[in-house]
């Protein structure tokens, strides 16, 4: 399988609502959120393509000293085929590029592959949010990545 990406536009809304929709349910983030992220100050989003069609997107917040991983979603076909870990490369790599001391995000509890993948890039655990993710109730862990240290910056670290 190969994986191709490109930034994401506002052309991408309709595919992009649909998989928030499959991914998240109840707390996908609405046409008009999405349209306001993807062209949002400080953001940087990205698409993920398999034979010219989007299976998955990624974004990030820079603040101007480090980045905030806004999502990571991957169609459900293509989950565990390694799309995730390139979206994450990528965003590492954005991170990087814009000099950003470390990377944070939030990830469900109960979202174990997205867990290892992150683990697996070096993130550590800070702390626990109650109730984060809404309507469900469900808790996040938030996580961290040092992005000072040198060396590459990959998912397979």
């Amino acid at each position: 399988m190969t994986v191709t990406l490109r930034g994401l536009t506002a052309g991408d809304l309709d595919v992009l609502v649909e998989l928030e929709r499959v991914l998240f349910g109840a707390g996908a983030w609405s046409r008009q959120s999405l349209a306001e992220e993807i062209d949002g100050p400080g953001r940087w989003y990205v698409g993920a393509e398999v034979a010219g069609e989007l299976v998955g997107y990624a974004g990030l917040w820079f603040d101007g000293d480090d980045c905030q991983v806004m999502t990571i979603g991957t169609r459900p076909q293509e989950q565990g085929q390694g799309v995730g870990r390139i979206l994450l490369d990528a965003l590492l790599g954005r991170a990087r590029e814009l000099g950003a001391g470390s990377m944070f995000l939030e990830v469900r509890v109960d979202n174990g592959p997205a867990l290892a993948l992150y683990r697996r890039a070096g993130f550590e655990q800070l702390g626990l949010r109650k109730r984060y993710y809404q309507p469900e109730n469900v808790d996040a862990w938030t996580m961290r990545k040092d992005l000072t240290r040198n060396g590459p910056v990959t998912a397979e670290q």
